[in-house]
């Protein structure tokens, strides 16, 4: 298209972006201008499409680019299937995700998948279909409009690794057609795939071993990093690049306002290499933000970055040249769990440490449980100077989590175990590895009690920290494991669909029941979320910092800002514990809403204290 035709608006936010873009793209695709008019024409096309009431709201956060960072949101992670049936059911659960104080809602892949053969939905066959059973594309901007006329923005998983086996080009690919088998990875035979098995890490190795899978209608060798039936896409074909942007595009079209990048990290593949964070990874990632800006600047990008701290930060990008707007703290995640089961807090004051580090600017999705399996990617340098070897550690981690360990209340189950490496993950929801379960059916109601505080502990870690809040839906209620999944044939020999079991709402009714479990968890989230909202010391751009508390047991962390000075303490022993800060200020405990002393911070097995100061 002739760049007279474009519009001002979209004319001024390209020019913003040309330079940087045209450079990149002609670096990485060996300077094809002719693929890059192409790409532009496709970049104005999606732009003229784009509903106005969306352009209104990106002009809007245009106006205020820090919308999504402070103190205010609060997400939750849902399948739409699992907690409500299908889109219109979840339109009509509105009322209830606002009641948990929710206003981030992260809908898991409901795209197009064939059954039995989606890894959960993420084996896409259609990026411009829902699953017929979940409703439509129409279904899916009718919820947006309604969750935007409540104030709560939408999230959707963009699966950009790989397609289904079953999508259209893999279709064309299989019959033959050079053009779509160029846009994934297919050889004649085995001698390049094995040269690529001796550097690149296998990511199910159980389950589905090997980076390389037979096509008998091709007659050849396909890359399939995660199972057989999701082939890998080649980025470095510019029909791949442009026709997947085009795809999540079209998504933001129908009122996604935040996309999650699904396994970014693999997305750029080169032999010798172990197909992990390439360069050539954040040049991809860095095109896909200024598109956003250029088409749906109201857009963000979460990167599903699950990797250790020094491989997850790049993703940020600099803040001249920024990548993601939002990555998940998934390394606190699986140190928390790491912390629960040896009460042991050295680990964790070493990570956020690592974290409290890096420039305010960086939004993190804080959270304790999340879809997927927990894997044990902690920092065993660190961890070998306190004592404790990888292997021996892991199996602690699991067997204490999974209940196996004597005097552990925690239920989880093992995903992915491997006896030849004697390792494995872990999987469970968060009121069963809390002990909740396991205490409930035992009818000890002391230990009831000790759980549910417990659970109320990690809530309260999560909202301390900066970034974003998101609750695993059901988590708000204390659902416990589903072990129907035991008897599908489809999802038996998945044990990640513990903690993925329907929506008890029989259960959730009994959130306003204080005498319930239900009822004590739910308050006192609802109370946490309130006071996260009501004090500026919970904004991002306060400082941070790690208290000295006198215990390896207790956790201490420090937030300032606007006059406000926070403590936070957290006992992650199994006995009361003094948390000795030696603070000489008058202090409020905001969940008494009571003057407290600081000196020496009292705390129960598994118990916090939020303690706060106010400068006059």
């Amino acid at each position: 298209m002739d760049m007279t035709q474009w519009t001002p608006e979209f004319h001024d936010r390209f020019s913003r972006c040309e330079a940087e873009l045209t450079r990149l793209y002609r670096e990485l695709y060996h300077n094809d201008t002719a693929a890059f008019a192409r790409f532009t024409d496709m970049l104005y096309a999606a732009y003229a499409a784009r509903p106005e009431a969306l352009k209104g709201l990106d002009r809007t956060r245009q106006a205020d680019p820090d919308w999504y960072r402070g103190h205010g949101l609060v997400g939750m992670l849902l399948y739409v299937k699992a907690f409500a049936g299908t889109l219109q059911g979840v339109r009509e659960k509105l009322d209830y995700i606002q009641d948990c104080g929710v206003n981030y809602l992260h809908l898991m892949p409901l795209l197009e998948s064939p059954e039995g053969r989606s890894d959960g939905g993420y084996a896409v066959s259609d990026f411009r279909k829902v699953q017929p059973e979940l409703g439509t594309m129409d279904d899916l901007y009718a919820l947006s409009q309604a969750c935007h006329s409540r104030g709560i923005h939408l999230c959707l998983d963009f699966v950009m690794n790989h397609t289904s086996e079953d999508h259209e080009w893999a279709k064309r690919a299989r019959a033959g057609e050079k053009a779509y088998q160029d846009r994934y990875f297919f050889y004649e035979g085995w001698d390049i795939p094995n040269a690529y098995e001796q550097t690149v890490p296998q990511v199910f190795p159980t389950t589905a071993p090997g980076n390389f899978t037979w096509c008998p209608e091709a007659q050849k060798v396909v890359m399939t990093t995660f199972y057989p039936y999701q082939w890998d896409l080649n980025y470095a074909n510019p029909a791949v690049f442009r026709d997947m942007t085009d795809n999540l595009l079209y998504l933001c079209n129908h009122g996604v306002d935040v996309v999650r990048l699904d396994a970014v990290p693999y997305i750029w593949k080169a032999l010798g290499t172990s197909c992990r964070n390439l360069p050539q990874v954040h040049t991809l990632v860095r095109m896909m933000r200024m598109v956003c800006q250029i088409v749906c600047p109201g857009t963000l990008l979460l990167g599903e970055v699950v990797m250790e701290p020094s491989k997850v930060a790049p993703y940020f990008g600099s803040l001249e040249q920024p990548e993601c707007h939002l990555l998940y703290n998934v390394t606190t995640m699986a140190t928390l769990w790491h912390t629960v089961a040896t009460g042991d807090v050295r680990l964790l004051r070493h990570q956020m440490e690592q974290v409290f580090s890096l420039p305010r600017e960086y939004s993190f999705l804080n959270y304790l449980r999340c879809h997927d399996d927990i894997g044990w990617g902690l920092d065993y340098g660190f961890l070998h100077q306190l004592g404790q070897e990888e292997v021996p550690h892991k199996r602690f981690l699991n067997d204490y989590l999974t209940g196996f360990f004597p005097g552990s209340l925690a239920r989880g189950e093992l995903y992915n175990d491997d006896p030849r490496l004697m390792d494995a993950r872990l999987c469970g929801t968060t009121a069963s590895l809390s002990g909740i379960e396991a205490a409930r059916k035992a009818g000890d109601e002391k230990a009831l009690a000790g759980a549910v505080t417990l659970d109320a502990m990690l809530h309260a870690f999560m909202f301390t920290l900066s970034g974003i809040p998101v609750l695993y839906s059901g988590d708000e209620v204390g659902q416990e494991n589903d072990y129907s999944y035991h008897r599908d044939p489809l999802k038996r020999e998945d044990s990640r669909y513990l903690h993925r079991g329907d929506m008890d709402w029989a259960l959730a009714e009994q959130r306003k029941d204080k005498a319930t479990v239900a009822g004590q968890l739910f308050s006192a989230i609802q109370r946490m979320e309130a006071l996260r909202a009501l004090h500026p010391v919970f904004d991002d751009g306060a400082d941070t910092w790690l208290l000295d508390t006198g215990s390896d047991a207790v956790l201490g962390i420090g937030r300032y800002y606007r006059g406000q000075k926070l403590l936070a303490v957290f006992n992650f022993s199994r006995q009361k514990q003094i948390a000795w800060l030696k603070e000489t200020e008058a202090y409020t405990d905001l969940i008494t809403g009571e003057p407290r002393d600081a000196g020496a911070v009292t705390l129960n097995a598994g118990d916090f204290a939020w303690l706060l100061h106010e400068y006059r």
